[in-house]
């Protein structure tokens, strides 16, 4: 209950302060190439809910066709503005909106698309899935240089599931483990360092 307060007082304030950063923002991302400026993705929420997460478009509308669901290096479906967005994790700002919506928390295990989820242990799955996902977790500390790692692989969706996912998925399992506001904030600071 606390947690939850928490992260709609936030969540709002974030949004508040952020409206016109965010505004030129979706500007530069309308400008720099043609689409709308939000990316919406379908991704497993608490309980296996789905839901869809919003971020700041940062590939060409049509990367979907081109390429797998994970990014790989210097993709070359990011655009010009996606790249930096992507490198800042400015990205992911407008997922301060599905915290707002009940959808996501500040911090909690990122959501996956159904398809991974389909892959996890089912000891695991039931753990990670029993809290709202968040914006940013010690997982996403951790592999906040994921995709330079599969750019390095032979086959980096191999890569994906067979090493990461299940790393992730522990840390994240530990997360849920031992998870307290006074932690929550530790992972909010750390997160605010990194970018």
């Amino acid at each position: 209950m606390f947690k939850r307060a928490f992260d709609v007082l936030c969540a709002a304030l974030g949004l508040l302060i952020l409206l016109v950063p965010g505004l030129l923002v979706a500007a530069w991302v309308k400008l720099d190439s043609p689409g709308p400026v939000f990316f919406r993705q379908e991704r497993v929420g608490r309980g296996g809910r789905l839901f869809r997460i919003h971020k700041f478009r940062t590939m060409r509308v049509d990367a979907p066709s081109l390429g797998p669901q994970i990014t790989i290096g210097a993709d070359p479906r990011i655009t010009r503005s996606g790249q930096w967005l992507r490198a800042s994790k400015v990205d992911e700002l407008p997922q301060l909106l599905d915290v707002l919506r009940g959808e996501m928390s500040l911090v909690g295990p990122r959501p996956e698309v159904p398809r991974y989820v389909a892959l996890y242990p089912a000891e695991l799955r039931e753990r990670v899935l029993s809290v709202r996902p968040g914006i940013t977790d010690p997982a996403s500390l951790s592999f906040r240089h994921e995709s330079e790692l599969l750019a390095a692989s032979d086959n980096p969706e191999q890569t994906y599931v067979e090493q990461v996912l299940p790393q992730k998925l522990q840390l994240s399992a530990d997360y849920i483990r031992r998870a307290t506001l006074g932690r929550d904030l530790v992972v909010i600071l750390q997160t605010l360092r990194v970018l």
